[in-house]
């Protein structure tokens, strides 16, 4: 089975959200931060908004939140809910016209497949994919609090030192 881009950059934008340490994510930041289409994700996160996954917030600092904690968001139910069709092939589909549906054991065999694939990702949380916060912060560019003060510090000694 593969997933679309669209389920793929929802868990990727839940990541992104999970990980913040701002109040609120743009599209553009988590755009950024993978190297994908705005755009696309744009598209993405609004239906995460519709599924309840993130929250839209508007004005000043606004952008995206999560809604839930990660250890309440099942990863199964957000491919679930972000995949247009989970039919594998046509005869999952009501209007099929395999020759062979009524007696193929190839929809039995996928169908048993696709089952025990969504039995395994319902074990895992959002929480589950955030295992290695800080290698998960390093390659995403997102600096905890603690850091950006460091940061802060050693810019102001810096610019102390060359007055």
């Amino acid at each position: 089975m593969q997933l679309t881009r669209h389920t793929d950059y929802a868990l990727r934008l839940l990541i992104y959200a999970a990980r913040s340490t701002d109040p609120a994510v743009s599209v553009q930041s988590v755009a950024q931060a993978y190297n994908i289409s705005a755009h696309h994700l744009a598209k993405v996160a609004q239906k995460l908004i519709r599924l309840g996954y993130l929250r839209g917030v508007r004005g000043r600092g606004g952008g995206l939140q999560l809604v839930r904690r990660p250890p309440d968001i099942c990863i199964g139910a957000v491919v679930r809910g972000t995949e247009q069709t989970l039919a594998l092939v046509e005869c999952f589909e009501p209007a099929c016209r395999c020759a062979i549906e009524p007696v193929c054991g190839l929809k039995h065999a996928l169908r048993e497949a696709q089952q025990a694939f969504f039995a395994v990702l319902d074990r895992y949380t959002l929480d589950d994919l955030l295992r290695k916060p800080a290698q998960l912060d390093r390659l995403l560019g997102i600096v905890r609090r603690p850091e950006r003060e460091a940061i802060g510090k050693r810019s102001a000694t810096a610019h102390q030192n060359r007055s």
